[in-house]
């Protein structure tokens, strides 16, 4: 059966889903989407969870950093995936400002992604400093992804792209964020940029499904962004990155073939081209002779 053929028989994902793969010890698949046709294909290969995530601030709109994109932006990425999307958990990245002035701005932005956007659940960056945040939205109703270690809106606090967790102390407030977002409700956490070996203990201490990118092979679920997979980017791919496709290397030549033959005068061909029915070609012809027969 073809991937299309699935269609909406296929059982929704819901967080109730990831966390019996949990219990069951079957593993979780995420990735991002910011698009009808990348959310669309994402959706049809079976990926679990797709994340709307402030990625696309570097990778489809140009940022240095994810720190500028707005909320508005966001919301706009997230309801072209929800409309691709049928059977995957749509989880929507809240950017930066977006939750760090109070928990109620924290539930009016995150509120919007529900409402206005198809989102069903939001990701926030934080451990222990975000659980007010947290613990509110879940009152309000919206699931939250939690998301510690390496976390990309805390870049210039972090001092750079840093791997998380390297010290004791480190590894203990590692552990004590988890724990936070676990009891607090969050219905799972992101371990990004940190040790596999402390992955491995978060993943085995807490309750939820941890979802890892650059933690090691340990975590109940693995996410990556579609761009480095498909090998779309433009900078030097991070270690945990692994490539499945060059499709720069595919673009760049289709555009390139496509130049070409225009230049050569290849394209369109005459089958590309759209043609007048018979009779009124026939009938064109006519008026055409006749104005040449006058012209003389």
């Amino acid at each position: 059966m073809s991937i299309t053929s699935i269609g909406d028989s296929r059982p929704k994902i819901t967080t109730a889903t990831l966390a019996a793969r949990k219990s069951n010890g079957q593993l979780i698949t995420c990735l991002t989407a910011y698009d009808y046709a990348t959310a669309r294909l994402v959706d049809e290969a079976g990926i679990d969870v797709i994340l709307v995530g402030d990625s696309l601030a570097q990778v489809v709109l140009g940022y240095d950093s994810t720190l500028p994109v707005t909320v508005d932006e966001m919301l706009h990425h997230t309801r072209a995936a929800r409309r691709a999307v049928k059977r995957a958990l749509l989880v929507a990245d809240m950017p930066y400002g977006s939750y760090h002035v109070s928990p109620e701005d924290a539930v009016r932005n995150a509120s919007r992604f529900l409402k206005e956007a198809g989102a069903e659940a939001v990701k926030l960056e934080g451990g222990e400093k975000r659980i007010d945040d947290v613990r509110r939205l879940i009152d309000a109703e919206i699931p939250v992804m939690g998301h510690i270690g390496l976390t990309p809106q805390s870049v210039h606090a972090m001092g750079g792209y840093k791997v998380q967790g390297k010290t004791l102390n480190a590894v203990e407030q590692l552990m004590r964020d988890a724990v936070a977002l676990d009891h607090a409700g969050a219905f799972s956490i992101v371990l990004e940029g940190i040790p596999r070996e402390v992955a491995a203990m978060i993943t085995e201490e807490v309750s939820v499904p941890t979802i890892g990118i650059g933690a090691g092979p340990d975590c109940d679920g693995q996410v990556l962004v579609i761009h480095d997979l498909l090998g779309m980017t433009f900078h030097p791919a991070a270690k945990f990155v692994r490539r499945y496709a060059d499709a720069c290397a595919v673009v760049s030549q289709a555009i390139e073939s496509f130049k070409q033959d225009v230049l050569e005068g290849n394209y369109p061909s005459d089958s590309e081209s759209y043609h007048l029915p018979k009779d009124t070609a026939a009938a064109l012809d006519t008026i055409q002779e006749r104005k040449r027969a006058m012209s003389k």
